[in-house]
């Protein structure tokens, strides 16, 4: 069925605001919801500094490591002195292998027969796992896309593989990422651009839903920040949802055990430094795996287009920068006093607890329409209207009880205490790891700009009401 047809149908179906009841029209004006029509010049600025110096920041990151033991001044000082020059650290980086492309081929290839076909079965005798075919959040356009959650499956599956082979078939070295470390870097750069690249096109030539698409005049900013909303092939494979979980974040885990194997390697042991991150970003991994269905609600999927920033994030940012913690261990491994252990792990845990915790109210308030007990009361809730982008008119609720009455955005609080405590566990000898934490909070502070200003171009004046109730973002009393 074409996209046109599919468009039409789904807006002759009655439209259901989200929490469940029958929308109504009105004459109000609709806002503006998803990404910007327009760029301004410090928007554009950013993005063209972004395009043009994040591959190198992730290459200098890495390449630290290989050649300075993760000092991050020392390049610069030496660079500085006249010591070395770029073209002498660039010739001693290990440079692109067809054994690096091979493996990411390999390893990207799996991903997608694991994503396109290998139906979820786990979610039949995993109680409370909610996978197989679910629905995404609803679309500016109005559309509500269906998606194949099997990201826990695929996960239980690759790391089985990895397991059996690292005790009995022996097919590789458990060390086999970090030994091609920087080569991969090349190759998840090719792949990066390429998808984006192609999707820049496709949103031209051949887009999946034309109403969803956003152009902004601007061609780098487009290229960047995208124009498809969720470019898929056929009628499974959405962009969207495959790059930003499968290659990277099911590799996560699997390269901070490379990291740990090589680590047993050279120095006849492993540290607990390196136990606590294992253990600790596997948590948040399998915690996304688990949760992937109301992954579909979150930003990434209801509001950002797919473009360089996430193609291409997805491929090399993510992989790379946030694995820099098991990265600096095995070239300074860290044996952290019992103390400074036991406090790593309180703060991780309790960064999590706080985190899922946050997230559960809201998907516990959302499924029941409210009707349920936060911190042992009724919630409360703010009562919102919008508009999507074929005029009908749609409700949803935003709560202002429990963690969400505490600040507006709790869960980001939680998530930057586990970034924490990922850097923490490296002690404090290099501020290479140290990189994570202020990526983080850069991060989810931009996001919580971004995400409440499309908030308040959507709900309006609701938005306004909601932010008297709960005047704090991330910090109660200080921000």
């Amino acid at each position: 069925m074409s996209s046109a047809v599919t468009m039409e149908a789904t807006r002759r179906r009655q439209r259901l605001s989200s929490n469940g009841e029958a929308s109504e029209t009105t004459e109000e004006p609709a806002g503006q919801w998803g990404r910007a029509w327009e760029v301004d010049w410090f928007s554009l600025s950013a993005v063209i500094l972004l395009l043009c110096t994040a591959p190198f920041l992730v290459f200098f990151f890495v390449m630290v490591c290989d050649q300075y033991q993760c000092s991050v001044s020392q390049p610069l000082v030496e660079l500085y002195s006249g010591e070395v020059t770029l073209r002498s650290i660039w010739e001693k980086a290990p440079s692109f292998t067809w054994t690096a492309a091979q493996i990411y081929t390999i390893w990207v290839s799996f991903q997608v027969v694991l994503y396109m076909c290998v139906p979820d079965i786990t979610h039949k005798f995993l109680p409370g796992y909610a996978g197989g075919v679910q629905d995404g959040a609803r679309t500016p356009a109005g559309l509500i896309n269906k998606y194949e959650i099997n990201g826990l499956q695929s996960w239980l599956i690759t790391h089985a593989l990895w397991y059996a082979n690292a005790q009995y078939f022996h097919w590789f070295s458990p060390t086999i990422i970090f030994d091609n470390w920087i080569p991969l870097l090349w190759c998840t750069n090719i792949l990066g651009y390429a998808v984006s690249t192609f999707a820049f096109v496709k949103a031209y030539l051949f887009p999946t839903n034309a109403e969803d698409c956003k152009f902004t005049g601007n061609v780098f900013y487009n290229y960047m920040m995208g124009i498809e909303f969720n470019p898929r092939i056929g009628k499974w494979f959405d962009f969207k949802l495959f790059f930003n979980g499968r290659p990277g974040i099911v590799a996560w885990t699997l390269i901070n055990l490379s990291y740990a194997a090589k680590q047993q390697e050279l120095y006849g042991y492993v540290t607990n430094s390196m136990i606590l991150v294992n253990v600790l970003q596997a948590i948040y991994v399998l915690d996304f795996f688990w949760n992937e269905a109301w992954y579909l609600k979150t930003i990434d999927i209801c509001h950002d287009h797919f473009g360089w920033y996430l193609g291409w994030g997805d491929c090399v940012w993510l992989p790379f920068l946030y694995t820099l913690q098991g990265l600096y261990l095995v070239y300074n491994p860290v044996q952290l006093s019992t103390a400074h252990a036991a406090a790593v792990l309180l703060l991780g845990l309790v960064g999590y607890y706080v985190f899922r915790s946050t997230n559960h109210q809201k998907d516990l308030f959302r499924s029941t329409e409210g009707k349920c007990s936060i911190w042992g009361k009724k919630p409360t809730f703010i009562e919102c209207a919008y508009r999507s982008g074929d005029g009908g008119l749609h409700h949803s609720k935003l709560m202002t009880s429990g963690f969400w009455g505490v600040a507006r955005h709790l869960n980001y609080t939680g998530d930057l205490m586990g970034s924490l405590a990922y850097c923490a566990a490296c002690g404090f000898g290099h501020i290479h790891p140290y990189f994570y934490i202020v990526y983080m909070t850069i991060l989810l502070v931009h996001r919580c700009v971004r995400d409440e200003h499309r908030c308040s171009s959507k709900y309006g004046k609701d938005w306004k009401r909601y932010t008297d109730a709960v005047p704090y973002r991330l910090l109660p009393g200080i921000f």
